[in-house]
């Protein structure tokens, strides 16, 4: 009889540390949800800004394409500016 009210009682606590432990995982994905998003939002604008300036860049002629990600300014000479 005292087996099973302790197999009860070890049945009853690791089924509320279980509990405890999905709580607190799913409460620190929910948190790590609401970081990456706040994160995007502080990025968007710098993002934005980084592809409006590649789009001037192409639009000007300002990219050296031989090398992916620079840009050089062309002096109309051939040779990029100093």
């Amino acid at each position: 009889m005292v087996f099973w009210i302790v197999l009860a009682v070890v049945v009853v606590l690791a089924l509320v540390v279980l509990g405890v432990v999905g709580y607190g995982v799913l409460g620190a994905f929910g948190r790590l949800n609401r970081e990456l998003a706040a994160a995007e939002r502080d990025v968007r604008p710098l993002l934005e800004q980084a592809r409006e300036a590649a789009a001037r860049a192409d639009r000007t002629g300002e990219r050296d394409t031989s090398r992916p990600g620079t840009a050089v300014r062309s002096t109309g000479t051939g040779h990029p500016a100093a």
